[in-house]
């Protein structure tokens, strides 16, 4: 683990700086660094646990769907690029979702274990695209388990999350399949996109990419563009928009989330490039998306803000960790459609401040927060949460590619 303080670039340097061999060296070293210290969460538990500053695991067993199933996609991502031990982390959730996370009554994933067994049982779309990714990201890194799971996932989304006449993801069940809420969300269909994306390229089946570009029309070209390029997370059982709504504040936050926009202006170009590049209007689409939500999140003293309200104003200042993570994946993917110079100061900004703030150089991994002072603090992530936002920040632009996978192989 590289434990100096290394510059991402070179700040002279011409160009752009995903071409520079130095910041490349740099991104890989990040990359490998992050895979070393996330490797304690595999410890010796049958399931994952979570790591705290210095990367020992944590008290806590509660063990979420997202959480495993993310450890699955990073070290998939880590085995196509090479990184030695990748396997055993891979196998160990593999297992791990069949064994624990998976429903063998009424089928279907369990949102939560601990080591007393289940602890939330119920069945979330948000959980259920991350199997998804899983499953494809495995099928890309060949594990033997990876066509069955992604079968299995594939069918569940299909007869109970997706709704077809809407085009989109409905929320959640309760663990026999009832329903228990008419929420219908953006969080989930946001990372719906990302899942179907990655499976498409696992598989080449076209109903994923039909499906992802169905939800990307909802949010993208018709929600954000009525909305001043903000995209309102919450919304009723009829897809309208819910204003008053504040759930959970990690996962179902009041307001509007930018970082959430990155990550949908990311999609939305890996969509166009996927589907050839159709002349849909996407690359302006997804430009108007991140540069409302940089112009709207960044701070006077730097980072991002958490959430806005719907004109745009800072609700919540918090300054996490992956808002900047996911902000410099969708620059990347701008500057690797479309070279521009505004592209690069910003990309060069985001960097200069991630590594100036929440690297840790000396323990590995990232701080998920910084206070007012600029120092590492907890609010509502605990220790280091996990490897996915971070990861993907050095790999994406590292590839030089809008495609998601395939960027680990090169």
């Amino acid at each position: 683990m590289n434990t100096q303080v290394s510059p991402p670039g070179p700040a002279d340097a011409v160009g752009f700086w995903i071409d520079d061999a130095g910041h490349q060296a740099w991104l890989a070293d990040q990359s490998d660094s992050q895979l070393a210290f996330f490797a304690a969460s595999a410890g010796t538990a049958p399931g994952f646990r979570l790591l705290d500053r210095a990367g020992a695991t944590l008290g806590s067993n509660v063990q979420e769907l997202h959480t495993t199933t993310r450890l699955i996609h990073a070290y998939s991502l880590g085995h196509l690029r090479g990184y030695q031990g990748a396997t055993r982390i891979i196998d160990q959730g593999m297992a791990y979702l069949v064994s624990h996370h998976k429903d063998p009554v009424h089928g279907g994933y369990f949102w939560a274990l601990s080591d007393n067994g289940v602890h939330d049982p119920r069945k979330l779309a948000y959980g259920h695209v991350f199997v998804l990714l899983a499953a494809a990201s495995a099928k890309m890194a060949g594990h033997p388990d990876a066509d069955a799971l992604l079968a299995d996932i594939a069918d569940i989304l299909d007869r109970r999350f997706w709704e077809e006449e809407a085009g989109l993801f409905r929320d959640e069940w309760n663990r026999d399949w009832t329903p228990f809420s008419t929420y219908r969300g953006m969080n989930a269909n946001m990372h719906g996109v990302e899942a179907l994306l990655a499976a498409y390229e696992a598989t080449g089946e076209a109903l994923f990419l039909n499906r992802a570009g169905r939800i990307l029309d909802f949010f993208v070209h018709q929600i954000a563009p009525a909305n001043g390029w903000r995209l309102p997370e919450h919304y009723t059982a009829r897809w309208q928009i819910d204003r008053a709504y504040a759930g959970n504040h990690m996962f179902r936050p009041a307001g509007t989330t930018p970082g959430h926009a990155f990550e949908f202006g990311r999609l939305a170009l890996q969509h166009w490039d996927l589907a050839c590049r159709p002349a849909n209007g996407a690359p302006k689409a997804a430009r108007q998306l991140i540069e409302r939500a940089l112009a709207d999140a960044w701070l006077p003293d730097g980072g991002l803000a958490y959430t806005l309200d719907f004109d745009g104003a800072v609700a919540d200042g918090s300054r996490f960790w992956w808002p900047v993570t996911e902000a410099i994946g969708a620059i990347s993917a701008l500057i690797v459609m479309d070279r521009r110079a505004e592209d690069e100061i910003w990309y060069r900004r985001l960097w200069g401040f991630a590594n100036a703030h929440f690297i840790d150089h000396a323990k590995g991994g990232w701080f998920p927060a910084i206070d007012d002072k600029d120092d590492p603090t907890s609010s509502i992530f605990t220790g280091k949460p996990d490897i996915y936002h971070s990861l993907q920040a050095c790999l994406l632009p590292l590839s030089g590619r809008l495609s998601r996978l395939a960027l680990a192989a090169n």
